[in-house]
């Protein structure tokens, strides 16, 4: 009966991480480029309470008897699926069809990566910088902060599908500036280590950024200026999986009070 509370004990600790993850995606429904973040468990370690022996009568028993000793969390796993491109109204919003990433220098002048395209046009060193939200530059395919001279008309600029920043030339069709803004795949981007911010860093497990430019053998992704890539949460879902959550919880629960019941029968059979 101890060994039931525990096992039971482990089993609400698990749920609720679960209940946690499930909460933190439904409150990011609405955060641009969000991936959300399924929950993986795996069990403990077995008790063997009888191994494979003979019984009473000499016959061989085919299995032996183990009892497991609950259940852990392995590990919290995002999904980076393509959410649904949102239309925006600003010329410095935008989406990434395909598996790349931004990348922007953070303040510590390390590079960290993100899917929220959400940029804006900020003075800088020499003139007008492209960054995000947070005021952190984004990155070109050089790996160096994308500024624009003083001498641009910010209004003017656009940017093509391969990410490349046009100006008008003297016929009044986008010239390429000869810049372009960089985008990266990891070959396993669940690895990366999630910074907030959307933001995310690289780390071994998610193998180092490929330079979608340099590299012809990966396909390349696409940028949709005007738009915003909305969350891949789907709100149904996630309402099915908390109910879920829940339930196994509040199936714990009762498991510890059916074991806290036997134990006071127990304790009561000496009076």
């Amino acid at each position: 009966m101890m060994r039931s509370l525990w096992t039971a004990a482990s089993g609400m600790i698990a749920q609720q991480t679960n209940v946690d993850t499930i909460s933190n995606n439904l409150a990011n429904v609405n955060t641009t480029g969000y991936k959300k973040d399924t929950v993986e468990f795996k069990s403990l370690l077995y008790q063997t309470v009888q191994s494979k022996t003979t019984s009473s009568n000499g016959e061989t028993k085919p299995v032996g008897a183990q009892v497991g000793l609950g259940v852990r969390n392995s590990s919290i796993t995002s999904v980076f699926t393509q959410g649904n491109l949102t239309e925006s109204t600003k010329s410095t919003d935008f989406a990434i069809e395909g598996e790349g990433f931004f990348a922007v220098q953070g303040l510590d002048g390390e590079t960290y990566f993100t899917r929220n395209g959400s940029f804006n046009w900020a003075l800088g060193t020499y003139g007008m910088m492209l960054c995000n939200t947070e005021g952190l530059p984004v990155m070109d395919t050089q790996g160096y902060p994308i500024e624009l001279g003083e001498d641009y008309d910010i209004s003017k600029v656009t940017i093509d599908a391969n990410g490349n920043i046009c100006y008008p030339d003297e016929n009044n069709n986008p010239a390429q500036t000869g810049i372009q803004i960089g985008l990266v795949q990891f070959s396993n981007p669940s690895g990366m280590e999630k910074q907030g911010g959307s933001l995310y860093k690289a780390t071994e497990a998610s193998g180092e950024p490929v330079l979608e430019s340099e590299n012809d053998a990966i396909k390349k992704s696409k940028i949709r200026q005007g738009y915003l890539e909305a969350s891949n949460v789907q709100v149904v879902d996630e309402m099915v999986n908390l109910i879920v959550a829940q339930r196994a919880y509040e199936m714990n629960s009762k498991a510890i009070q059916a074991s806290d019941d036997m134990l006071g029968q127990a304790n009561q059979l000496k009076r």
